[in-house]
């Protein structure tokens, strides 16, 4: 059963919410049984999961399973669902993906400009914030500025801003800049955006205290775990397929069979 959206908001009000995130059912119940305080979704993990690049590569029908399955194994965790651009430059069919998404158990969403026009993600706003009125799900709206350098660094600061008001104003409820790792930067969106921000895990980013006190109230690790597990799998399927050594499996961190089954013993 799906937390209320007003109990996932709370998570971003008082500390920073930070957020492993989860790529299918599996790793959904697993980061859940770490100890998450709420389960977000990896773009780039769900689409390499289904076996499709990132970049609105994903077909619908299986976003859609992903949801439903995600929001099982997550238990009574609060769900946001990665949504990418919404895969479709027609704001009405945001909205009624988003829906959909709502309808499955999602308190959340990210929605993000990528490469496109401030106004177009702002439009898609405006539609989920109708689609979903009696929801009130969480919108959580990406500019990818620093992500894709979108303008000269220079002028990065001021174009993020810029945009992240635009989307406050259109009915976002968080704002999340990947890429952005300067403090300075960082304060200065705090500062000015009137929404909680959100800003991605980076070998650059200072760490969670100064994060913490800079104002941040959420933390991704975007597709990170996805990329470390699927990196840590492939390496020793490469050793195995040369050794075929059932030790090149081991590991002390390898979960056994049974307790793999408890995880979703409830589902």
């Amino acid at each position: 059963m799906r937390r209320s959206v007003s109990e996932f908001r709370k998570l971003h009000e008082d500390d920073v919410l930070v957020l492993a995130n989860a790529w299918d059912a599996g790793s959904a119940g697993l980061v859940a049984r770490a100890g998450a305080r709420a389960i977000a979704t990896s773009s780039a993990g769900v689409a390499w999961a289904w076996g499709y690049p990132d970049g609105d590569m994903l077909p619908r029908t299986c976003l859609l399973q992903t949801v439903e399955a995600v929001c099982r194994a997550a238990g009574n965790l609060p769900v946001s669902i990665d949504i990418e651009s919404g895969f479709s430059d027609d704001p009405v069919d945001v909205g009624e993906l988003v829906r959909e998404v709502a309808g499955l158990g999602a308190a959340g969403i990210n929605l993000e400009d990528a490469t496109n026009s401030p106004d177009l993600l702002c439009e898609k706003i405006a539609a989920v914030r109708r689609e979903t009125r009696d929801a009130g799900l969480f919108i959580n709206a990406r500019t990818d500025v620093y992500l894709r350098e979108l303008v000269p660094e220079a002028q990065m600061r001021r174009e993020a801003i810029d945009r992240a008001e635009l989307y406050v104003q259109a009915g976002a409820d968080g704002i999340f800049v990947p890429g952005v790792t300067h403090p300075d930067d960082i304060e200065a969106i705090v500062q000015t955006i009137s929404k909680p921000l959100n800003v991605l895990a980076d070998d650059d980013l200072p760490p969670l205290p100064v994060l913490r006190r800079l104002g941040v109230r959420r933390l991704s690790a975007g597709s990170l775990g996805a990329k470390l597990a699927y990196g840590v799998a492939i390496a020793a399927s490469k050793r195995f397929q040369t050794s075929g050594d059932a030790s090149e499996f081991a590991s002390s961190e390898t979960l056994n069979y049974s307790e793999m089954n408890a995880v979703f013993e409830r589902g």
